[in-house]
């Protein structure tokens, strides 16, 4: 492992997700007023970032520009600093049609849009970091996959660059780790890099030490990386993250519990991070600093 293990953290909020958590806890934001002021409570918490998704009225997963155009609008106009993260995972997932016909895809959970759509919402905001999904996987069950081709992944990166949002690479593998350092070997994501390691999702990397130490000890030195699982794991990653030299990840996308048989909030999550953090003496680096390592751009 190499030794630039460090003494500040960030910690990233995911606010809400698009998974199917809204009938579990009611505590998971989905309107736009829902999801930007849950941002700015993790924010006040001691979140530096807030990594976020919209949601549709009934909870499904949205791409409407409109809809994070609000979120952002609220976040920027409040009181609260905090840097944006905005997904770019939307709009690459499709659903097969059956084990025995795959094709046509079952319209039903279907959403496959061109890279150019896929960041309309990064061109048209501009936050300061945006997710790119290093790959392609089965993602939980049934026929659904999480679809990112080579060509759709360098497309969407060079958009990415050209409108001057920072890239978030999410490696949910180690294959996934292998092709962004090909990404950035040849130029098409720029320095300074920075990636999230997804452990535990149904089946990508497992969260295991072992396959988390193999994914970690893959990162070149002079990137930036953060780490989460997902469930009773999300907090004991917090721990693992920063031991290993890494950032934190917490939020209701990940995890909807504060403790057994305790939902959660996301204050209560980004709290709860920062009380491990504290606890091991972490300096927790503000929004202005990881602006300042990440040569970011604030907008708005």
């Amino acid at each position: 492992m190499p030794d630039n293990v460090h003494d500040g953290v960030f910690i990233t909020c995911a606010v809400t997700g698009g998974g199917a958590t809204t009938h579990k806890s009611d505590k998971v934001p989905v309107t736009p007023e829902q999801i930007a002021t849950s941002a700015i409570e993790a924010a006040a918490a001691g979140a530096a970032i807030v990594h976020i998704h919209v949601r549709e009225d009934d909870g499904s997963p949205s791409r409407s520009v409109e809809k994070y155009a609000e979120v952002v609008d609220r976040v920027r106009s409040s009181d609260v600093d905090v840097v944006l993260n905005l997904t770019a995972g939307m709009g690459g997932d499709i659903v097969l049609g059956g084990v025995e016909s795959p094709l046509p895809p079952n319209p039903e959970g279907t959403d496959m849009v061109g890279a150019t759509e896929r960041v309309e919402h990064v061109r048209e905001l501009k936050p300061e970091i945006c997710t790119l999904d290093c790959g392609t996987m089965n993602f939980g069950e049934g026929d659904y996959i999480m679809t990112n081709t080579p060509s759709q992944l360098e497309e969407m990166a060079k958009q990415m660059t050209n409108i001057g949002t920072r890239i978030e690479i999410e490696a949910f593998d180690t294959g996934h780790l292998a092709h962004a350092k090909s990404l950035v070997e040849r130029g098409i994501i720029p320095d300074p890099v920075m990636v999230q390691l997804c452990m535990g999702i149904p089946w990508g990397a497992p969260d295991d030490l072992n396959t988390f130490m193999a994914m970690r000890n893959n990162i070149p030195d002079s990137w930036t990386f953060s780490a989460f699982s997902i469930s009773q794991s999300q907090l004991k990653y917090v721990s693992l993250a920063a031991m290993t030299g890494g950032n934190v990840r917490v939020g209701l996308e990940d995890n909807i519990w504060l403790e057994r048989g305790v939902l959660a909030s996301n204050a209560d999550l980004v709290h709860r991070a920062v009380t491990i953090l504290d606890a091991q003496n972490y300096n927790i680096l503000s929004p202005a600093d990881v602006r300042d390592n990440l040569q970011l751009t604030k907008h708005g």
